[in-house]
């Protein structure tokens, strides 16, 4: 049975992060398109991204980018690789552990100076 296994997981999140790049993205066009209008209207949107929400947030980017490409990975491999399908549960396991690694200390560099609720 498949529903519910790590899997299907891994699919849902892996379509959670796609979707929030992509929302990202039409943030970040927006925001610089306001580049356009003049200085004053970009310099009024940009200092909310030094509050700790936006530094969380750009945290959860990272993250969601990282996820996205590593699970892209194996979903390459499970594709491309023999042997893939045999050893999913092996890069289930090395997909979280090797975004865990990568993203856990991401985020104690990128959230080292936040001012919390400040």
């Amino acid at each position: 049975m498949y529903r519910g296994q790590s899997g299907m997981w891994l699919w849902v999140f892996h379509r959670l992060t796609g979707v929030g790049i992509l929302a990202f993205l039409f943030l970040h066009v927006a925001d610089t398109y306001l580049v356009g209008l003049g200085p004053e209207y970009y310099n009024e949107l940009v200092f909310l991204y030094k509050l700790w929400v936006f530094r969380l947030a750009e945290w959860l980017l990272v993250g969601a980018v990282l996820y996205h490409a590593i699970n892209g990975i194996r979903v390459v491999l499970m594709d491309f690789w023999e042997s893939g399908v045999e050893r999913h549960t092996q890069l289930v396991f090395g997909t979280l552990g090797l975004f865990l690694l990568l993203w856990l200390p991401a985020g104690i560099f990128m959230l080292k100076d936040v001012k919390w609720f400040a």
